[in-house]
């Protein structure tokens, strides 16, 4: 990525070349994007959970297709699943951890299936993100209530 490319908020000090705004989206895109079949459902809740949510407040939606093009090229490298969380951890605040993981459960959710890749994936983002278990149902169960049919 080029600073070019990055919002003027991740710009602002050189430790920081993601905001947690981009990191939220990776972490969202990627749940959508490992069972590799991005569907419009998850594409219209990462849409919306950027239109409605006030930690997006400022978020630059032109950035969209660079974060997506990130995704796809960290998923086709070996290790690439790792080098995103390190992304993650390294420019999104702790605070925003149980955030991140209800927007992946959302999107995961939205299709009113969860594949075995993305129960996998949301595995991995609990572990990183530490997510304890009490806190990861609870944040899970929210997802399937708000996406029954």
């Amino acid at each position: 990525m080029k600073e070019t490319d990055l919002p003027d908020s991740a710009t602002s000090s050189e430790d920081h070349v993601l905001s947690p705004q981009d990191c939220l989206v990776l972490l969202m895109i990627a749940v959508s994007a490992s069972d590799n079949n991005i569907r419009t459902s998850e594409l219209v809740q990462i849409e919306s959970a950027i239109d409605m949510l006030p930690v997006f407040a400022d978020f630059d939606t032109d950035r969209l297709s660079v974060l997506s093009q990130t995704v796809f090229d960290l998923f086709d490298q070996e290790d690439g699943l790792d080098a995103l969380f390190g992304l993650v951890r390294d420019n999104l605040p702790k605070r925003l951890f149980e955030t991140a993981y209800a927007l992946a459960c959302d999107v995961a959710a939205a299709d009113g299936e969860l594949e075995p890749s993305e129960l996998r994936i949301l595995q991995e983002f609990r572990y990183e993100l530490e997510i304890d278990r009490l806190h990861a149902a609870a944040i899970e169960r929210g997802a399937r209530a708000r996406f029954m049919v």
